[in-house]
């Protein structure tokens, strides 16, 4: 027993700062593997393998997370990009096939897309862009895999 008129010795304070030390580590190790989580995503009706597929994990309508460029299986016409270590919340994705691999989704003179394009969640075609609120999803486990059919327009 410590009484309130005796001073912890140099190693008592040291044994209990690495206690505290060790607890803070144990419980930040687990928090972060409890909220990262891999997303896999499936990319299908793909309609040639000309150029590749531009896809975005955003966070809301104007923030992009994470990107990638992958490339479509000729032989299925499908293609999978899987995002690792991403924090747990609400995201949507976006695709593009950039079949002239320019970096962007091109439009004839009217304004409808030429090139192929998807979202998560997969809403209903119509001309514009689907609002993030229609593409977004929870990630909230480990493991989550989702699957985007794009669409064209004739």
């Amino acid at each position: 027993m410590i009484s309130g008129n005796r001073k912890l010795g140099p190693a008592i304070l040291l044994a209990l700062s690495c206690a505290v030390w060790i607890a803070s580590g144990v419980r930040l190790a687990a928090q972060t593997a409890h909220g990262n989580a891999s997303l896999t995503v499936r990319i299908t009706a793909i309609r040639n393998a000309d150029g590749n597929l531009r896809v975005a994990l955003r966070s809301d309508e104007n923030t992009i997370v994470q990107g990638r460029t992958v490339d479509i299986d000729p032989k299925t016409l499908t293609a999978k990009v899987v995002f690792e270590n991403v924090p747990e919340g609400s995201y949507g994705i976006a695709v593009i096939h950039d079949e002239n691999k320019n970096g962007t989704l091109d439009f004839n003179d009217v304004g409808m897309p030429i090139e192929g394009y998807g979202y998560s969640n997969n809403p209903s075609k119509r001309p514009g862009p689907a609002p993030f609120s229609e593409t977004k999803f929870a990630l909230n486990s480990p493991s989550t895999s989702i699957e985007i059919a794009l669409v064209y327009w004739p």
